[in-house]
């Protein structure tokens, strides 16, 4: 009974063929509402003047992450540059630049008020790079963001293909760089003035190939390194869930390690941890917990670390940068959320900046990072989760990333464009579902059958 109810339904060719007509018509003309009222993009704000921001204690540089113009992001995006954007107090625009496809690490050059140093990638073909295939350069530069003048200060020519622009390097003196070198799985101190490696650890000396991602196409995506005050390096091994500390002779100090590999109650391919000594209240570990959605803090006690804060909301998406300020705040970079936030000691959202696919923030005037900041246990700081309420309230976003794995929530954000959110990706998931049923469908009433033997027949349908 219930099979030739169906039957008759689906023999009901023209109210099915109506019904498709509409929900096509509409989905089209919400996508084009979408795109005509959409807000202007970040370039545009900037080009137009005036504020983009309200009025922050101090300048705001941010580094995003573009996807290239070139180059195998390219093909999928398009036309895509990164920006580096200095943000004055009042929330004008104090600095802008987009000549290069991505910008990463964003550091305050000690003993200046307005010079920033971080690292870019670019492409270059190649024949501009005099290679048998194309290439990409990472670049470290120095930038006065009053005003504009810049200089390199130090370069690497690296293959074209994913996972091999650098992400963060640290100051180690007027002459010296220590480089997160993503795409040789290491980490390096290099004499800028000469190019010459002069000390470097390599991941494969203290961990197992089967250990992180794939090898070697992107094994442990170490994305940052950070030279402590006793000379040991910190790192952050993304892919393999893991902040390492790393004595420059013997290595690796297991019992120092934050995280386990898969165990994603710690950590989840986190990005930019800072240090804070016990002069701030430490030890401790303020990170960027990017897949679970929170920018966390553990603390060191008797030997282990304990968790001691978090901040998340129902808007923060892959955070990759966090900050402690001096005043107690936190400032937050929110990649996915398209924000810069800055939260106070309960966790309430007291500045934000609207960006595209922001990678890192520095607030300048307070130190490089979070050495200015006190720990959390030390300030009492309240940790606020993202059902806490003042971060946005409940969003298709966070909806999504609880039915939908993260991966292609994040693989989605990278190839839509701009003007599509997730209601937008929504609709057009319905509407792709809507054609191919109305395509099988048609397949269903047409005339014709087709045998896939040898010869492919077509008959007549009975």
């Amino acid at each position: 009974m219930a099979l030739s109810r169906l039957r008759s339904v689906l023999d009901s060719r023209r109210p099915l063929r109506i019904a498709f007509v509409l929900v096509v018509l509409v989905a089209v003309g919400l996508l084009a509402v979408s795109y005509v009222t959409a807000p202007p993009t970040f370039p545009e704000r900037v080009e137009r003047g005036g504020t983009i921001a309200e009025p922050a204690n101090g300048t705001t540089v941010v580094a995003t992450q573009g996807l290239g113009r070139e180059g195998w992001h390219q093909a999928f995006v398009g036309d895509s540059p990164g920006e580096l954007v200095a943000v004055a107090p009042d929330g004008s625009v104090a600095y802008y630049d987009d000549t290069y496809q991505a910008y990463w690490d964003v550091d305050p050059v000690e003993g200046t008020e307005s010079t920033v140093e971080y690292v870019a990638a670019e492409y270059l073909s190649a024949e501009q790079c005099d290679a048998a295939t194309d290439c990409y350069r990472n670049t470290v530069l120095r930038t006065n963001v009053s005003t504009g003048e810049t200089r390199e200060v130090y370069g690497y020519v690296v293959r074209n293909e994913p996972s091999i622009r650098w992400h963060d390097v640290d100051r180690v003196d007027e002459t010296h760089l220590a480089v997160a070198d993503i795409s040789e799985d290491r980490a390096f101190v290099v004499d800028t003035e000469t190019g010459i490696v002069e000390w470097q650890w390599d991941a494969q000396s203290d961990l197992p190939l089967d250990s992180g991602g794939e090898y070697p196409t992107d094994w442990t995506h170490i994305n940052d390194v950070e030279i402590l005050d006793d000379g040991r390096f910190m790192l952050s091994l993304r892919n393999q869930d893991r902040v390492v500390f790393v004595d420059p002779e013997t290595g690796v100090q297991e019992d120092w390690t934050l995280g386990e590999e898969d165990n994603y109650d710690i950590l989840y391919e986190q990005h930019n941890p800072d240090y804070l000594p016990e002069s701030q209240g430490g030890p401790a570990v303020l990170v960027a917990d990017s897949h679970n959605n929170r920018v966390v803090e553990y603390q060191r006690v008797d030997g282990e670390w304990e968790q001691t804060w978090q901040y998340g909301d129902a808007v923060l998406q892959w955070p990759r940068d966090g900050d402690r300020l001096p005043n107690g705040h936190t400032l937050v970079t929110d990649s996915n959320g398209d924000r810069v936030i800055e939260v106070d000691e309960s966790g309430d959202v007291v500045w934000k900046l609207t960006v595209n696919l922001p990678y890192e923030a520095e607030r300048l005037g307070t130190g490089d990072e979070s050495t200015g900041g006190p720990s959390a246990a030390s300030a009492d700081l309240q940790s606020h989760e993202a059902g806490d309420g003042g971060g946005g309230g409940l969003s298709l976003r966070a909806i999504a990333y609880a039915i939908v794995p993260g991966e292609i929530i994040l693989g989605l954000g990278f190839v839509l464009p701009g003007w599509m959110g997730f209601r937008e990706a929504l609709v057009v998931g319905g509407l792709v579902a809507t054609l191919g049923l109305w395509a099988v469908l048609e397949l269903y009433w047409a005339p014709w059958s087709v045998s896939l033997h040898k010869p492919v027949r077509f008959r007549r349908k009975e």
